[in-house]
């Protein structure tokens, strides 16, 4: 799903919880991606995108793969990428590690609109997120369209 070159300059560290197993004893399917989301909003707070100047981040698709199944107790590592960008969106990976397993139990992918939340339509995604995107991707300008 992921190639393998993709860089997760973002990581967060989430316990797992008794509760958040279903009657299978495993974590539950969406769990996964409130670990997503975790790790989406910390990006998001390491590149300045939010709607305090009425443009952030929406939410247009996700999807996740599982891999292995995950149990409590255990501690999981989620990491967050972007891998293209354009004018009003761009796409994320994400990674999902285990310690007990040692190593990938998920990963996946979602697609983040630029939404101007006063208008109430798509907007251009900031140029400031654009340059701090690059730069916390470590790519050139224009490495990332």
């Amino acid at each position: 799903m992921i190639d393998i070159e993709t860089t997760f300059p973002v990581s967060v560290e989430r316990p797992v919880r008794w509760g958040d197993m279903d009657a299978f004893q495993h974590v539950n399917n969406t769990i996964y991606f409130r670990w997503f989301e975790c790790a989406r909003i910390a990006y998001f707070q390491r590149v300045g995108f939010d709607a305090g100047d009425s443009v952030g981040p929406i939410l247009a698709h996700t999807e996740c793969r599982f891999r292995r199944p995950v149990a409590f107790p255990d501690t999981v590592t989620v990491r967050a990428g972007v891998t293209s960008l354009g004018a009003d969106r761009f796409t994320m990976a994400y990674r999902v590690e285990s310690s007990a397993l040692g190593g990938l139990v998920a990963e996946g992918t979602g697609r983040v609109v630029a939404f101007d939340y006063r208008a109430g339509a798509k907007a251009p995604v900031p140029p400031a997120v654009v340059e701090a995107l690059r730069s916390l991707e470590g790519s050139p300008p224009g490495a990332l369209d």
